[in-house]
């Protein structure tokens, strides 16, 4: 009784809680929020100023007295109370802010986390108002958000190139049957941008601005056209503002530290799959999703890299959050209280 009494004032949610943005899926009403996961602090008293993008628009231009700060890193909770009242703050926002929240979330999690990082993000999640909280690992969750056939008897692999990590599975009857989680993804991306122009030009540039560079130039493949881009920071030598011209070749150079790491795990998962499903792979080929599968060639290197068929996935910045929705679907058609995925493929397989 009172859970009925729970489901009427309350939307069930499914959550991408992610290092760079967070996307929230309610049951029955699809994706409805996308925020980037920023929190603006007041350093004095410790409350919380703004979250989301409004958040976003002040890191690296506060005084003083705010920080605006990211409580996830590598997918993994940094800082418990922050991530709290972030999460606190996106369920009052999908609810029109009433009081009475109680819903049901299902959150994507990076499948290398520890057990401490998993029991973090659950009390996060039950301390900011949820009434139950059930985990999904990411690269299972974009899996089933890219409606790849993970029930059936072949492999499907999925590569999730997030803002904090790369999470790699390749998947056979519901089950992923290898799996890599790397700490390198669009935020390492960034950081290679911000160290290069440091190292070679003397220009300070920060976070939002490395990554205005890579969405507009960024590439990982040469390009038919190569473009160019106005680049605004501050010269570390005479400390005053300078603008550079800067070439997507340039940016794809300083991009391969990282990328070449993110293939190396692509093909590190494919040493490992088994004989039979790496045969499969042959002709499937594997799905990529994430905001990093957007970089312009991602599809083309991977694909000169491993000799397999590369798709990007339909809705590749959706897909986990798509999944985690999916999932809660299905949660009343379940038995066990607390269902994994496990629990929940079974059940569907009836």
């Amino acid at each position: 009784m009172l859970d009925y009494l729970f489901s009427l004032f309350s939307n069930d949610m499914g959550m991408d809680l992610g290092t760079a943005n967070s996307l929230i899926y309610v049951k029955g009403r699809g994706i409805v929020l996308r925020e980037p996961s920023v929190v603006a602090i007041d350093r004095e008293n410790h409350r919380v100023l703004a979250v989301g993008s409004e958040a976003k628009q002040m890191l690296g231009r506060t005084p003083a007295s705010i920080v605006a700060v990211r409580p996830l890193r590598n997918g993994v909770i940094a800082d418990f109370e922050v991530t709290q009242e972030m999460i606190k703050y996106f369920i009052r926002k999908v609810h029109n802010r009433r009081n009475l929240l109680h819903p049901r979330i299902v959150i994507g999690i990076p499948s290398g986390i520890t057990e401490v990082e998993r029991r973090a993000v659950q009390e996060a999640a039950e301390q900011a108002g949820a009434r139950e909280v059930y985990l999904i690992e990411e690269p299972m969750a974009a899996a089933i958000g890219a409606d790849l056939p993970i029930s059936e008897p072949h492999a499907s692999m999925i590569v999730d190139i997030g803002g904090g990590t790369t999470e790699v599975a390749v998947i056979s009857l519901g089950g992923m049957v290898v799996t890599k989680s790397i700490d390198v993804a669009g935020d390492e991306m960034d950081e290679c941008l911000i160290q290069y122009f440091r190292r070679k030009y003397n220009l300070v540039i920060g976070e939002t601005t490395a990554e205005e560079v890579k969405i507009q130039i960024g590439s990982v493949f040469p390009l038919k056209e190569e473009k160019t881009m106005e680049v605004k920071g501050r010269d570390q030598t005479q400390g005053l503002p300078k603008t550079l011209v800067i070439t997507s070749d340039e940016i794809r150079q300083a991009l391969m530290e990282p990328v070449r790491l993110i293939v190396d795990v692509i093909k590190d998962a494919l040493e490992e799959t088994p004989a039979e499903l790496a045969a499969d792979l042959v002709d499937r080929g594997l799905v990529i999703a994430g905001g990093g599968s957007l970089l312009r060639g991602m599809t083309d290197l991977i694909r000169q890299e491993t000799d397999l068929p590369v798709h990007r996935a339909a809705d590749p910045l959706s897909c986990v959050a798509i999944g985690t929705g999916k999932f809660l679907e299905e949660l009343d058609n379940i038995t066990s209280r607390k269902p994994d995925f496990a629990t929940w493929y079974r059940a569907r397989m009836r």
